[in-house]
């Protein structure tokens, strides 16, 4: 989520030839990776708020799922740690900028604080349907990848990417221990690694232990110089990168022997036995989930480079205003999705009940054919919004605080 603007002292309205120059000096390739992902996560959200599926059994469930839903679900995987990687990278090029490594900590450090108190505060409300509970989820941990290099920003870049090498690729050893056998220190675990209780008896509970997206935002930051190099020299580099990913997630899914606390099996035919292959864990993300998605992200990249023309446009527009629209597209989802119900003719006093019950009748909502249609609505009437916005943040740079927006 960290978007590359900074936070500086107040000045003058900047003249379009400074905006040019900014424009120049921006990598338009991240932002339109960024966008890209921020598009495939509004599928997600659609999906969880039109489609009753959603609350009756987890798509990557084989034993309720179907082959049209679990990838629905599998393809918006690569979101998270596309948005964590980036904000790593993004932190290393605003370091470079500002040439300042105590800046450069303060930035990051109340960036990341930004993030967990709006996950908390704004978004949790969604995901708890106003019951007060506090949910932890993608904001939170973004929000502690940043405030985690706020310090390792002293450090290397090489040693930075040595340490979140060293944490995505050995955080699956700390699978054996669980918050239930850890006494009182159990919910701070779960902060760190396992799903499960909040400390201090607060209502909620963490959704995204913060450990593994660490390590990712710390690969990001890591890899930032490559981000220095001519383009074709940091495309090959790429390339090599995310081909070499993905042929170690093949081997080692194959194999079962580590990476994933879920091995896969074969299933009653092909097409199962390959989703069970694909059935990667998310919560916390597993060395293979990591693998898969980064490395498909590597590989999108330089796609993206060369996308022109108006789908490139959009995509750079959603890219350079991933906040606001994460923020809007959750409550203009949500409104829409409680309109649709009660127009079938569900009370709100039902629509809360089925938080607390198995789930919502199968025949609720639009389906996830329907689900597809809203999300490219929403995408659609979201667009005017944030290229609106971001235009205000290009001609705005004096205004310190649209950083945070």
């Amino acid at each position: 989520m960290v978007t590359g603007a900074v936070s500086e002292p107040r000045q003058p309205r900047i003249s379009e030839a400074q905006n040019q120059l900014y424009d120049e000096h921006r990598l338009p390739e991240i932002d339109r990776l960024r966008g890209f992902v921020m598009v495939l996560m509004a599928l997600d959200h659609m999906r969880d708020f039109f489609d009753a599926d959603a609350m009756r059994f987890s798509p990557t469930d084989l034993d309720h799922t179907y082959p049209f839903l679990f990838f629905t679900r599998f393809i918006t995987h690569f979101c998270a740690p596309t948005f964590t990687v980036l904000a790593g990278v993004s932190a290393f090029l605003y370091g470079v900028k500002v040439k300042d490594p105590t800046a450069l900590s303060r930035f990051l450090a109340a960036r990341g604080l930004w993030l967990i108190f709006l996950d908390g505060a704004v978004i949790s409300p969604i995901w708890s349907m106003g019951s007060g509970r506090i949910e932890l989820g993608t904001l939170w941990a973004i929000g502690c990848g940043l405030l985690a290099l706020a310090a390792l920003s002293r450090l290397s870049p090489r040693i930075v990417l040595l340490l979140g090498f060293s944490i995505i690729f050995g955080h699956n050893l700390l699978d054996g221990i669980h918050a239930a056998d850890l006494g009182a220190f159990g919910p701070w675990w779960s902060l760190l690694h396992e799903q499960g209780k909040l400390p201090l008896d607060a209502p909620g509970g963490v959704i995204y232990p913060a450990l593994p997206w660490i390590g990712v935002a710390a690969l990001g930051y890591g890899l930032g110089p490559l981000f220095l190099k001519p383009a074709k020299q940091r495309d090959r580099a790429l390339y090599v990168i995310g081909g070499m990913a993905l042929a170690l997630f093949v081997a080692l899914r194959f194999s079962n022997l580590y990476g994933d606390p879920r091995p896969w099996s074969v299933q009653r035919d092909s097409v199962f036995t390959l989703l069970s292959f694909l059935n990667v864990t998310k919560y916390p993300p597993s060395l293979l989930y990591l693998l898969a998605t980064l490395g498909g992200a590597a590989l999108a990249l330089p796609a993206l480079a060369r996308a022109g023309g108006r789908i490139g446009a959009a995509l750079t527009v959603f890219g350079r205003t991933p906040l606001f629209f994460y923020v809007l597209h959750l409550y203009v989802g949500v409104a829409a999705a409680l309109a649709f119900v009660l127009a079938q003719g569900y009370s709100l006093t039902e629509i809360a009940g089925w938080a607390k019950a198995r789930g919502p009748p199968p025949e609720l909502g639009a389906g996830l054919a329907g689900a597809y249609l809203a999300w490219m609505l929403v995408v659609l009437a979201l667009y005017p919004l944030c290229r609106w916005f971001a235009q205000v943040k290009r001609r705005r740079r004096d205004l310190w605080w649209l950083t945070y927006l």
